[in-house]
């Protein structure tokens, strides 16, 4: 592969693909999110197509990589909270819990078209009001799934995690890795 076009311009989604020693180039995807009352593991898969779609005329025969991730609990998505108000909701939701990190994935190239996803999962330790709006007052939690950056001071708040560490971060290295390999030998 000659590089990889990436339909985010997620600064740790650039950072976990520079890490991987991958070769990209970023693209804002023109893709409006809706949910459409679809449940969290399908909305993450239909958004990550529909971002590596809205990119794809781009992509000079390279794959393209659409990503979407969410927060989990109790069938509930969590989404990037829109106020510090809301973050702290979120957060207090989270606390002395565990929740489902949920990232949907589209790798699609010359003859391929490929969607799948990845959950980790993230227990909280418990958190008191003070911790939970001494967090908030970071700004850390803003443009968040979930209220929180675990790569972060966030990970002040973590119990435990079981699974891929990074697709907390953002992007499920470890499918996308599976996903690129598989697609390797095909010729365009």
């Amino acid at each position: 592969m000659t590089g990889l076009l990436l339909a985010s311009t997620s600064p740790q989604r650039c950072a976990i693909l520079e890490q991987l020693g991958l070769e990209f180039d970023v693209v804002a995807p023109a893709y409006d999110e809706h949910d459409d009352g679809l449940a969290p593991v399908e909305a993450v898969r239909v958004h990550a197509l529909g971002k590596a779609r809205s990119v794809a005329g781009l992509a000079e025969g390279r794959p393209v990589i659409g990503i979407d991730t969410t927060v989990v609990l109790d069938g509930r998505a969590y989404g990037k909270p829109a106020s510090p108000g809301e973050a702290a909701a979120t957060l207090a939701a989270l606390a002395g819990r565990g929740h489902d990190v949920v990232s949907g994935l589209c790798v699609l190239g010359e003859g391929f078209e490929e969607v799948a996803h990845d959950t980790t999962r993230v227990v909280f330790r418990p958190l008191t009001e003070l911790e939970i709006a001494g967090y908030v007052e970071t700004g850390e939690w803003e443009g968040r799934a979930g209220a929180y950056a675990i790569q972060g001071r966030g990970a002040e708040l973590v119990e435990r995690i079981e699974g891929d560490y990074l697709n907390v971060v953002g992007l499920p290295a470890a499918l996308l890795l599976r996903v690129l390999r598989r697609h390797a030998t095909r010729s365009p």
